[in-house]
């Protein structure tokens, strides 16, 4: 079974200006921020950014480390903080991704920052895709974008034609990601959000859109014949 590790943290100055708003107001506006480029427990890739680039009075009710943020009339709890350990981040705060708007120069970025060693390639293939749930045949394609991802299983997005989509619901589920773009879910009767596309990925990854993938994790994939194993990842 094919393991995908947690790679190590790695802190490093980023040229990228670093926005924050809550509302229509900017409490953050950095040129010389850094990048926290890790995958843990803790969290994923973000910016902290000089606290004196950091709006007067927007910071309130500072407690070990972390703070409300207060702007536009509305009040944040818990929603911005410092990390201790790493010395180039002393004197410097991050904000909460959930509760805050970020931007990258002038283009928000969704959930998390994009770490620079973090690569998506989508690549059209015409190698043969199965994909088997309980060991019924719910798709077979030879004309799929093959999709990899630092630190993920390989993934096989498929036109929907090649697709048994008679047995596929739509799915009220949506998730973000910063690296291709807002994606919908679809479930089969034996497995809950088993699928997903994206109708309108962000503009680096055109390839992949209105196609459907299928979480190798949870599926059978038989790949020109050979079967794979289930690997496992954050998503098993």
């Amino acid at each position: 079974m094919d393991e995908f590790p947690l790679p190590p943290p790695v802190v490093e100055p980023t040229p990228r200006r670093v926005r924050v708003r809550l509302g229509a107001t900017v409490v953050a506006d950095s040129r010389r921020a850094w990048l926290l480029d890790e995958i843990s427990s803790r969290g994923f890739p973000t910016y902290f950014v000089p606290l004196d680039d950091v709006r007067d009075g927007v910071l309130a009710d500072s407690a070990a480390g972390r703070w409300s943020v207060v702007a536009d009339g509305r009040r944040v709890a818990d929603a911005a903080w410092t990390d201790d350990r790493f010395s180039e981040l002393k004197g410097h705060v991050t904000f909460s991704w959930e509760a805050l708007d970020w931007y990258e120069e002038d283009e928000q970025v969704f959930v998390h920052a994009r770490s620079p060693r973090h690569r998506v390639d989508a690549l059209h293939s015409s190698r043969r895709v199965q994909v088997f749930i309980d060991g019924q045949e719910v798709a077979n394609s030879t004309r799929p974008v093959v999709l990899f991802e630092t630190g993920l299983p390989t993934r096989y997005y498929l036109p929907f034609a090649d697709v048994r989509t008679d047995l596929l619901t739509a799915s009220e589920t949506v998730t973000r990601c910063p690296y291709k773009g807002v994606a919908r879910y679809w479930s089969h009767p034996a497995r809950s959000d088993a699928a997903w596309s994206y109708p309108d990925p962000i503009p680096e990854q055109p390839k992949i859109r209105d196609l459907v993938c299928f979480y190798n994790e949870r599926v059978d994939i038989v790949l020109d014949g050979t079967p794979l194993d289930r690997p496992l990842s954050p998503f098993s």
